[in-house]
């Protein structure tokens, strides 16, 4: 995925911020992503772990500012388990396919 499929023209972070902020995302689901489900087009639910609510929090309040398309909302499940729900516009569903698509994790050889 490239930075112009994460970033459309409606997000408002600097343009050299947005590696890192890739990266940040890329941090988060490589630790915290436990399961990922796409509930439809527009909304995707990845449960996390429980260890990861502050910075899953921070990277989502960050990321609503910049991108206001997004909708996120992250709630305690039973145990140890967050539900990150994001959902997006009908004409930002690209933005959220490359982000289910970066959340999966790569195949093991």
């Amino acid at each position: 995925m490239t930075e112009r499929d994460w970033a459309p023209d409606a997000c408002t972070l600097p343009t050299a911020d947005r590696p890192l902020r890739l990266a940040e995302f890329d941090g988060l689901f490589h630790d915290a992503v436990r399961r990922i489900d796409r509930v439809s087009t527009r909304h995707l639910r990845l449960r996390l772990d429980g260890a990861a609510e502050p910075a899953a929090r921070d990277l989502i309040v960050r990321e609503s500012a910049c991108c206001s398309f997004f909708t996120f909302h992250l709630t305690r499940a039973a145990g140890d388990v967050l539900m990150l729900d994001i959902r997006v516009p009908p004409a930002r569903v690209d933005v959220l396919d490359a982000l289910a698509e970066r959340a999966t994790p790569a195949p093991r050889r």
